[in-house]
């Protein structure tokens, strides 16, 4: 079995993306002096670097990866040595044009930038596992060398390419995929709009067309561009794992940045050795920590719920908004401690030292522009200090409270054109439901739709369009088994090929749920709907209302107004030995909390009223015991309730009954016991 830790590193993983080439090796000797102060243990090396290591078609210059990499190891740091395959050189893109990919309008994109890389061309893939196989024959016994990083970010910016070695891949992989060109008839339904193919050689890509193509065309279209990308990971990992046994290979995800959501990460958690993830704030109003605190959930469902590493965030502020605003102080701390708290067994930054030149020169890094006599510095300093005294905490595992399903097929779905409201955003339902589940202080593990449930009181299920029959009847299943289940609208509509469950919506639901919907009603911009419940409660929704029939559930709030007026907007139906809820409009906060309410009393679960707003409490257990964190993201005092007593890591104080965490401060208690 592979290794699934970074080989070498005895503690939590501190540091980040190290581009030495970008400076004098004068300053070299200054970095790992820094690096030393800030006790760093890891760098990320040679990510960027292919035109450098081959200058040339066929010749190589390691001498200056030598010389980094013996410096850093005699300095004590550990290296993650990439691959530098998402930027070939300019000499490879001059002899091969056709690596370059071209957009569905058919247009060749330049040189120039990054990830701009046609994934299914031959001749892409032979110089990528030439120069892998080169660093991994090279590096092999290397003693810095502590895991291998392929490529940077699959997806970003470019996961499909519509040229005519794309076409024949393409094919190729519908063949595989159905066997013959009458099973992909069936998939799509092209009967309709007299789409029928013949032969599969008469199906192209989904390039731009008069109107709207074939849904389930361009739904495969996405698998097969994520698939064809994952390949190529493959086949350099299997030539790092060959070359270099017992040294864990990984590639960074992004895994709930939009930028990325072209990638099934379920898939790809399975063939990397270590899950690690890209994550950077979205600073567009709303409370950054809270998605951290999702993305960080998700990267550790990713990984089956074992410890994982984030290999990339911003000491401060990033380069690449509209708007890219500085940490707060302390902020940066908060981030990273709130990454390893969810499962991270690290903090990981882009980059040591902020670049003089280059597209991401006003990204922030470790090393800021105005040097050591910064806060941002000084800052990392004491983050250096703190990691290191979590050392105990790696291997342990993050316990969670409840679960939310998750699949990107869905997500590629419901983008699709032509659905029934642009307004309805899938994405925006399940950061609102996330958030309202962290805001009751849950901690949250994602699923797919097809896994086991059973560990899980309660399930929440947010505008899950596509659902196959297999994960219909698991959901049906868990709910019988004595599981309380809350879905959202839009949920269960369709199969894995965009095709309408068969009867009446929500197909793959509808039983479990104990009701049929007859007619989706989306509101105009600007509409809302007042709903009123029988103990006389009344909640506001907007965007999305149904015309619900119940077979069996209860009305719980019902349409006050609007065309839907009368009929029921959430109802709770008792199936086998637990509970399934439906909304079938947009809630907003209150709405969602109030829903949750109801739910997390049928499941059981111990929502922590007694903790404030914005704080976490979250738990990581195992071998070496238990761990407490306490994020405070307010600007007052406060104190969470302790069960047990134990000593505080960061401060070395020990804690008994009520742990005291000043404003905008993190805590982490080893529980006694």
């Amino acid at each position: 079995m592979p290794e699934t830790t970074p080989r070498g590193l005895t503690r939590l993983a501190f540091g980040g993306d190290y581009n030495p080439e970008q400076w004098p090796e004068s300053v070299w000797q200054e970095d790992v002096r820094l690096m030393r102060e800030a006790g760093v243990t890891m760098v990320s090396v040679g990510i960027f670097s292919w035109a450098l290591l081959e200058p040339r078609p066929g010749v190589y210059d390691f001498g200056w990866l030598d010389r980094i990499l013996d410096l850093l190891h005699d300095n004590g740091i550990r290296v993650d040595l990439g691959t530098p395959t998402v930027v070939p050189p300019a000499w490879f893109y001059r002899a091969h044009p056709d690596a370059l990919p071209v957009t569905a309008d058919g247009v060749r994109l330049a040189f120039g930038s990054r990830g701009a890389i046609c994934h299914s061309n031959a001749h892409y893939r032979t110089a990528a596992t030439t120069i892998t196989t080169q660093l991994a024959e090279r590096y092999a016994d290397h003693p810095a060398l502590a895991m291998w990083h392929v490529h940077n970010e699959y997806g970003v910016p470019v996961s499909a390419c519509y040229c005519d070695s794309c076409a024949a891949h393409f094919r190729r992989w519908l063949a595989t995929t159905y066997g013959t060109v009458d099973a992909v008839n069936e998939a799509w339904g092209t009967a309709f709009w007299g789409q029928r193919y013949a032969h599969l050689d008469e199906i192209d890509p989904p390039r731009t067309a008069a109107t709207v193509g074939n849904p389930g065309q361009a739904l495969d279209y996405k698998r097969f561009a994520d698939a064809t990308m994952r390949e190529n990971f493959v086949a350099e990992r299997d030539i790092l794992h060959r070359l270099t046994p017992g040294v864990p290979v990984t590639t960074n995800f992004m895994v709930a940045l939009s930028q990325c959501d072209s990638v099934d990460y379920w898939a790809w958690g399975r063939e990397v050795d270590i899950v690690t993830n890209d994550h950077y704030l979205i600073t567009d109003g709303r409370r950054t920590h809270v998605n951290l605190a999702m993305a960080a959930d998700l990267t550790r469902s990713v990984a089956g719920g074992a410890p994982w590493l984030l290999l990339e965030h911003s000491t401060s502020g990033v380069n690449w908004q509209p708007r890219n605003p500085a940490k707060a102080p302390g902020q940066m701390a908060r981030n990273s401690l709130g990454h390893v708290a969810r499962g991270s067994e690290g903090a990981m930054f882009f980059q040591w030292r902020q670049s003089r030149r280059g597209a991401e020169k006003f990204h922030s890094a470790m090393v800021p522009h105005g040097g050591t006599d910064t806060r941002v510095w000084r800052e990392v300093v004491e983050l250096g200090a703190s990691l290191d005294s979590l050392s105990t905490v790696r291997g342990t595992r993050t316990t969670a409270d409840v679960a939310v399903l998750w699949d990107w097929h869905s997500w590629w779905a419901q983008t699709l054109d032509w659905r029934p409201s642009e307004d309805h955003d899938p994405r925006e339902r399940a950061d609102a439901f996330y958030e309202a589940l962290y805001d009751r202080h849950l901690t949250v593990d994602f699923a797919h739709p097809e896994a086991d449930l059973s560990a899980y009181p309660l399930v929440v299920v947010p505008a899950l369009y596509l659902m196959t029959e297999k994960a219909g009847r698991n959901v049906r299943e868990y709910v019988e088994n004595g599981g309380t289940v809350v879905v959202s609208y839009f949920s269960g509509i369709v199969d894995q090929h965009d095709a309408v469950h068969e009867g009446a919506h929500p197909g793959a639901l509808r039983d479990v749920l104990g009701l049929t919907v007859e007619e989706f009603s989306p509101l105009l911009p600007g509409q809302a709907v007042r709903i009123a419940g029988s103990d006389g409660s009344e909640l506001t929704g907007d965007v999305w209302t149904e015309v619900v029939v119940p077979r069996g559930a209860e009305p719980v709030w019902t349409y006050a107004d609007g065309l839907t007026a009368g009929h029921p907007a959430v109802t709770r139906n008792r199936h086998g030995r637990g509970t399934a809820w439906y909304v079938s409009t947009r809630l907003g906060a209150q709405g969602l909390d109030a829903l949750l309410g109801w739910a997390i009393e049928d499941a059981g679960v111990d929502a922590r009223a007694d903790l404030p707003r914005d704080v976490e409490v979250v738990r990581r257990t195992g071998e070496s015991g238990t761990y407490l964190f306490a994020i405070n993201h307010t600007a007052a005092d406060v104190k969470v309730p302790l069960e047990t007593d134990g000593t505080e890591l960061l401060t070395g104080e020990r804690a008994a009954g009520r742990l005291p965490v000043p404003a905008g401060a993190v805590r982490v208690v080893r529980l006694d016991g």
